[in-house]
């Protein structure tokens, strides 16, 4: 070795390299950021259970309406209503609402079904809000449902034909429930129902459940325009999904307010305020 060479020192085994240890902390530090925002942003625990207090025991006249429309199927009895509404919706060849139908439906489309719903839970989940990253999961859940009763019914889809159109699709399953539907109204509506419950902001509040509404209002009807699904599909879809999604916030709303309590009695959380309509 000569005088001009220097021995560079080997990094010790086990550490990582600089360069990764800067990112590693960048990242760190962008997490606790948005973390600190979300939580800025956010209203406290006991301001999220009084804005979404409701009707809970609605879930059974929901799941009553399912059982009596799975029997009506079952007893195949609904096709000349599935037939009519079928037809009356797809009469209506607007250009505007054929984009407006096949919008609403391409969000539950692969790869985007399977994109979107992760990505809604795992921002939940590096944003510190851990109980509601459990809670959008249990609500995209709606999607094994949906394979479940789909196996028992096997109910064939909609065929074209003179009287009914049917768009190109990668389908999958039978027809009874609507998988988009029952989806869309378990990921969607629990979507809507965080927002509406905990972001502090009204304007951006109301513009986002306003969208996530307004997804789940939609998807039914495109999917009958489209000739994928029958109406009783659909309607069956929304009652059961509906009857799921309150339950699972039931439970959602007993273990926040059990969170709530730990905070109060720890000193953490702001006292709780009069939040009045609108705010």
């Amino acid at each position: 070795m000569t005088a001009s060479e220097s021995i560079v020192p080997e990094p010790p085994v086990g550490s990582s390299p600089p360069a990764v240890q800067q990112v590693g902390e960048a990242l760190e530090s962008a997490q606790q950021s948005a973390q600190q925002v979300a939580v800025e942003q956010t209203v406290p625990g006991s301001v999220a259970l009084w804005r979404g207090r409701g009707a809970v025991a609605a879930a059974a006249a929901a799941f009553a309406g399912f059982l009596a429309i799975f029997l009506l199927v079952q007893a195949k009895r609904t096709a000349a209503l599935d037939t009519a509404v079928t037809m009356k919706l797809q009469a209506r060849r607007w250009p505007l609402l054929s984009q407006a139908m096949k919008g609403a439906s391409w969000v539950g489309f692969p790869p985007q079904s399977r994109i979107i719903p992760p990505a809604m839970i795992g921002s939940l989940w590096a944003l510190n809000f851990r109980l509601e990253a459990l809670y959008q999961l249990a609500g995209w859940a709606t999607a094994l449902i949906s394979t479940v009763v789909k196996r028992f019914m096997k109910r064939p889809r909609p065929v074209a034909g003179r009287d009914i159109r049917v768009a190109a699709a990668r389908l999958g399953g039978t027809s009874f429930p609507s998988g988009h539907t029952i989806t869309y109204v378990g990921t969607y509506g629990a979507a809507a129902y965080l927002a509406h419950s905990l972001i502090k902001p009204a304007g951006p509040r109301r513009l986002v459940v306003g969208v996530l509404t307004a997804l789940v209002a939609l998807v039914g009807p495109s999917r009958i325009y489209q000739g994928h699904h029958w109406a009783t599909d659909v309607s069956a879809s929304y009652m059961l999904g509906f009857s799921y999604l309150l339950g699972i916030t039931a439970l959602y709303r007993h273990f926040k307010e059990r969170l709530v309590r730990g905070e109060r009695v720890a000193g953490i959380e702001e006292p709780r305020v009069t939040v009045r309509p609108g705010r």
